[in-house]
Parts: C-alpha cells; structure tokens; sequence
C-alpha cells in the first residue's frame, strides 16, 4: 500500500487515484526569466524520483511541468536587454531544460507554456465570469484607450484557504496580493491583464492582455490531464497564494475536486539560512554542476525527506561526496573481482553460505523489499539510501575478508548484489553511472579544483617505481606522502601503481 502525505489533508493517506492504474501529476514549473537556481533543482529531483517510483510500481503516469513563460518579471528583463519577452523566455527555457538534462531529471511527458494555452486560458475565465466567480474592470489607459482586466471573486469561493489554512476574514492584502483599489476586495486576483504598450499581448473578450500567473497551472492541468487530477506539485513556498487560487478557481469553474493529492517539498537553505536574493546566495545549479557531480547533488537532496527542509552547504555536500565516491569505489571492486572470476571460471557452487557471506547475501536479497516498504512510506528516499549504504559497508567488509572470496559461492552473491540494485539505482537516478566512468571524473574534478596537473602526479608515480627498482624505499615512501598530503591516494596492485582520490 502506497501511502503519501496529502498537504490538503495533512496527514498520510493511502494513495488511489480517480482511474485504476492511471496517475496524473501535474508540477509547477519555473518562471524562465532567468538561470535555474538549487531550490529549482530540489523540487525537480524529488518529482523526477515520484514520478519514477510510480511507474515502477506499474502504473501509467501522465506528468506535466510547465513554464510560465510570460511574466511581469520576464518583460522587465526583455526591456532591460532590448529584446522580446518570448526570446528572453525560449532562452531561459533552454537553459532550464539544460541543467535538467545535466542533473539526470527525467524529461516530463507534457511540458506546456503558458503562451501555448491562452486559448484555454480564455475559455477557463468566461466560465468563471459566467458564474459569478469572476468579474471585469474597465478602465481608460492615459491615452484614453479602453483596457479591462479579469479578477476573481475570492470571498465567491466558500472554501478558500482550505488548502493553506489561512482564514480568509484574517487576510490582508500584502506585498503577495495585488493591491488595486479598482477590485471590489483587496483579497481578489488577477485573471487576466490588460497589456501597456511595448507588452505581449493576446486577443480576448476583453481586449488585448495576457494572463494572470494562478490561471495558466488551472488550464494546462486541465488541458492534458482533466477536470480532476490525482496529484500536483511544487514548493511548500507555492502553497499560499498560488496553489490556494488554483484550488478556488478551478473548482468554482468545475464544481468539481480540482486535486486529490497535494505534494509539496520542503525549502532549500544554504549554509543555515533562507535562500534569497536579498541575501545574495543564491546559488545556480550549473555553478553547483561546476564543482560537484550531478549524482551528489541528488545524493544530497535524497538523504533527506522530500518534505523536509534541506541545508545546502559545502560540508554537506563532500559528505555525500564522499560516501558516493566510496559507495562506487565498492561497486567497481565488485564488478572486478566478478570479471577475474569469470576469467578464472569459478563456477557456482549452490551449498551453504557463512559468515559475511550469508550477511552479505542476506542484505541484498532483502533490499528490493526495504526499498518498497521505504518508498511506499511517503516516497522514504533518505531510508532507502540508507539501506544502499548498509549493504555497501557489508560489502566492504566481505572483500576484505580473503577466506570469504576463497568461496565458489562468492561470485554469485556479489552478481546477486549488482542485479538486486538496478531497480533502486533506476528510481533513485543516482549509482547509475559506470564506476569507471564516475571515478574518472572525480579524478578530473580533483586536477580542476586542486591545481595538480597530471604530469605532475604521473611524473612522480614514475620517479617512485624507480625509486623502487632501485630499492630506496625512503625515497619512494617519501614520494607517497607528499602525494598523499596533496589529496592523492596510491595504490600498488598486481597491474602497477594506480592514484586515486583522498576523500
């Protein structure tokens, strides 16, 4: 049973959407008027791996993410670089979907823009106003053109703040809520906005304008996934005034429940204190791809409940980058000594299994079944890692251990091992890279943050062997410690002196 804490409700409740074996989610997504920031990246991985687990549990999920793609913000930016407002948009549109791909984030199966939807923008606001929900306002522009906008009746909607918990006698408008003294309440909101001169416009029932923001996530989600739709996301930030006024006007226009589930993830702090451009730290998520691998940056937003608030710091972040580079530095010992058996043909011998042996054994078998109960206990990611890295340790220790791998049963627990985690691996987007190919990156970030240049390592790797040949171990273990206190580990094996990272 999959259970999810539903924001409406709030509490966990057992997850059945409207059509057996049928999910629509619908995401909010970024307003591209600019670089796609962490906070975007957090709500992102956590819907990617949402939407992952439910179609590995079988069902047959329709998500949508869209982009707001007309905005006061983006018409500020277009008149500060003298373009278009839809060129700024597609430009940021670009660079969003960018950093998606470079964060492993699955491609959504609708992916809509608001310009895209105002003909069902406008079809949605006549029925609002055609009940009463909805109202115009006339006006004469400076030049004396006719305008109108479209707001909704806020106090129409008895169940407004259901979704929030704000009590509608106690709200006052705010620096959230438009402020126009033309609105019958200050509560109300903007459905549809006349356009100044210079402004992207569409033609309307009520002159030329362009949507309100709350309005656009209503049609699009209606558009592709119906009247009622079994989950919507976003940040907890999104949940007053923006997915409130989803609520009241989708089902004012319905008379029908507009979302069964609300999810929402929690806030992104960095270095303990709210992210904010007031306080200049933000940090952009291809800066962060800069430094750190696409996979610790999941790792980290991973090790913590989806709901909860997460501290995006430098220590928190080679923590994670740690325990993942150990976790495949274990991964490419298994696949190695998998390989040299099969070279050797051990065979598979079915007796019993002890000590480690049976521990190791005992672990991955039962991992598959961990990682269920976790992810269907409100998507438990940080349990589920957990358990990765529990058996990982176990690993560790079994090939440490030369009597265990003197065993014909070894080879078989270990390629047990590898096959138990695919489906974790697939769902959770991270221990998906080949170890190889992950540990030679790291190697490449290494030489880019640290300064070294590989000549350098390599030249000393060779002054060491000769050292060695020579028999001047002094020499040759005084190398080693400098290298080491440099950050480079080596290690003499069977093929020769290879480096790798300190941790």
């Amino acid at each position: 049973m999959l259970l999810v804490y539903n924001s409406l409700a709030r509490r966990k409740m057992e997850f059945l959407p409207l059509k057996e074996g049928e999910v629509g989610m619908y995401v909010c997504g970024p307003t591209v008027y600019d670089m796609s920031h962490i906070g975007h990246a957090r709500s992102a991985v956590a819907f990617d791996v949402i939407y992952r687990y439910l179609k590995y549990k079988g069902f047959n999920v329709k998500y949508v993410r869209n982009y707001t793609d007309v905005d006061d913000k983006i018409i500020n930016r277009a008149r500060e670089e003298g373009l278009s407002s839809k060129a700024v948009a597609e430009r940021y549109i670009k660079h969003f979907d960018d950093d998606m791909s470079a964060l492993g984030i699955t491609l959504p199966d609708y992916r809509p823009k608001a310009t895209e939807t105002i003909k069902e923008i406008v079809e949605l606001i006549k029925i609002l106003i055609d009940k009463g929900h909805a109202y115009v306002i006339e006006y004469e522009d400076h030049k004396g053109a006719c305008n109108s906008d479209v707001y909704f009746r806020v106090r129409s909607f008895n169940d407004y703040g259901k979704l929030s918990g704000k009590n509608i006698e106690e709200l006052e408008a705010g620096a959230r809520v438009d402020v126009d003294i033309r609105k019958e309440d200050p509560l109300d909101f903007a459905l549809w906005k006349a356009s100044r001169s210079g402004e992207p416009s569409w033609k309307s029932p009520w002159g030329n304008g362009r949507p309100g923001w709350h309005i656009e996530c209503s049609a699009m989600s209606k558009k592709f996934l119906g009247d009622t739709i079994d989950i919507h996301g976003g940040g907890k930030d999104l949940i007053f005034p923006h997915h409130e006024n989803e609520v009241a006007q989708s089902e004012a226009a319905t008379g029908k429940p507009f979302v069964r589930y609300w999810l929402h993830n929690g806030f992104v702090n960095i270095e303990q204190e709210k992210m904010s451009k007031s306080l200049g730290n933000i940090i952009l998520i291809r800066d962060a791809l800069r430094i750190f691998h696409p996979e610790v940056i999941r790792l980290l937003f991973l090790s913590s409940h989806y709901r909860n608030p997460i501290d995006y710091s430098e220590k928190n972040l080679k923590d994670m980058e740690s325990g993942l580079n150990r976790a495949y530095l274990t991964l490419e010992r298994i696949d190695k000594f998998i390989a040299a058996a099969k070279q050797v043909d051990k065979g598979i011998d079915e007796g019993s299994l002890n000590g480690i042996e049976q521990e190791v054994h005992s672990k991955s078998s039962g991992i598959l079944g961990d990682f269920i109960r976790a992810m269907d206990d409100d998507f438990n990611t940080a349990k589920t890692i957990g358990y990765v890295f529990d058996l990982l340790r176990s690993v560790n220790r079994f090939l440490d251990d030369r009597t265990a791998l003197k065993s014909n049963t070894a080879p078989r627990v270990l390629a047990g091992i590898r096959t138990n985690l695919e489906d974790i691996k697939e769902v959770l987007g991270i221990f998906i890279t080949p170890p190889a190919e992950y540990l030679k990156d790291r190697k490449k970030r290494f030489l880019a943050s640290s300064g070294l240049k590989l000549s350098y390592i390599q030249g000393l790797m060779e002054e060491r062997a000769e050292a060695r040949r020579l028999k001047d171990f002094k020499r040759a273990d005084g190398i080693r410690e400098t290298l080491y206190r440099k950050g480079v580990i080596l290690e003499d094996t069977t093929e020769g002196t290879v480096w790798t990272v300190k941790d």
